[in-house]
């Protein structure tokens, strides 16, 4: 190989190293100079979050630049060990922040959803020229309210019940975890064969986010209530229920004849109270009161009595027999008509006979 070759290939060798050098020397002044963790910081709505730099007053800190989606706040040291100042460069975060004075840690008050997201610090001090950056995870959620359980899909084989139970928060929430106890089962849905023997336990679901937990329990007894009877209850209660129809049915009919017989009763006192040797007699009076408003009424019912019987009375009534107008005489005295010979007390008397 020609002399000038190998020199050109040493050459190109040494400057492929270099560049090599430069390269791995700027990787680690970025690495001194950044923190590459991201911190999670969980807060919990409408509350405060608080994101630690932990800066000692040896490093003696000339600025501090923080920003997430846009600028946040600038943070300078106060005069003479006053407290920093705080310069706002965001209306979101008006009246919000504050930075204490010992460490440097920025607090974040009256948290919002929105408030979720990735926030820096750029840290500079006076010991060092080089930027040092943090990183925070900032997730805002809710305190989780009381969970529900439900229970679907009931089945019943041979006294055992087979149920699902279900637990739910009524807001969707992001990060909700499920577990059940006494089981230790984890997820929001619990498969459970209940049996007459295992009635006394009680299942409670709790819920779970980063920030908070809620918990809400149903017994045994509550679930497959008409179903998971044993045998000897199932009988029990069927006995009970003929034992209930029986006395029913013996004691509705005989209500029920006794009002109906009291109902009569009522009426036949009605009708024979101005009298009470009527009934011995077997006759029946009753007290007509005739006036020309009631005529009317009372031609009704005189036109129902059969034509026959009118002309028989009427002749009865006309004859001059003298034994016919005895039994005239008797039964108008009888029946109460003071002239049985008059025409208008010929119906009268007809009325009291057939009626």
């Amino acid at each position: 190989m020609p002399c000038c070759v190998q020199k050109f290939i040493v050459k190109t060798m040494a400057h492929h190293h270099l560049w090599i050098l430069l390269f791995c020397l700027q990787t680690c002044l970025e690495a001194a100079g950044s923190d590459t963790d991201i911190f999670i910081v969980n807060g919990i709505l409408g509350e405060s979050a608080t994101f630690p730099l932990n800066i000692q007053p040896s490093q003696k800190v000339t600025i501090i630049s923080w920003h997430s989606k846009t600028s946040v706040a600038f943070v300078k040291p106060g005069n003479f060990g006053e407290e920093p100042i705080v310069t706002i460069t965001h209306q979101n975060y008006h009246e919000r922040i504050s930075v204490s004075g010992q460490n440097y840690n920025l607090e974040l008050r009256n948290l919002r959803i929105e408030d979720s997201g990735i926030y820096k610090a750029d840290i500079n001090v006076e010991t060092s020229k080089v930027t040092t950056t943090r990183s925070y995870n900032l997730q805002v959620y809710r305190r989780l309210e009381k969970p529900k359980i439900t229970q679907s899909f009931v089945t019943s084989v041979n006294s055992t019940c087979n149920v699902t139970l279900m637990c739910s928060v009524d807001k969707e929430e992001k990060n909700v975890t499920y577990s059940w106890s006494p089981r230790g089962e984890e997820g929001n849905v619990l498969q459970i064969f209940q049996t007459p023997d295992n009635q006394e336990e009680t299942y409670t679901c709790t819920a779970w986010n980063p920030v908070s937990n809620n918990s809400d329990s149903i017994s045994a007894q509550q679930l497959c209530a008409d179903i998971t009877m044993t045998p000897h209850t199932r009988h029990t209660g069927l006995m009970s229920g003929l034992a209930v129809l029986s006395v029913l049915i013996v004691i509705l009919p005989s209500v029920v004849l006794f009002l109906l017989c009291k109902k009569g009763e009522g009426s036949f006192l009605k009708n024979f109270s101005k009298n009470p040797d009527a009934s011995s007699k077997k006759t029946i009076y009753t007290y007509i009161t005739v006036s020309r408003n009631t005529q009317p009424a009372e031609s009704r019912i005189y036109d129902e009595i059969p034509q026959s019987k009118v002309r028989w009375c009427y002749s009865q009534v006309s004859t001059t027999t003298p034994n016919r107008g005895s039994w005239v005489a008797a039964t108008g005295q009888r029946l109460g008509v003071r002239d049985p010979t008059k025409k208008y007390h010929v119906r009268e008397m007809i009325l009291r006979i057939f009626l």
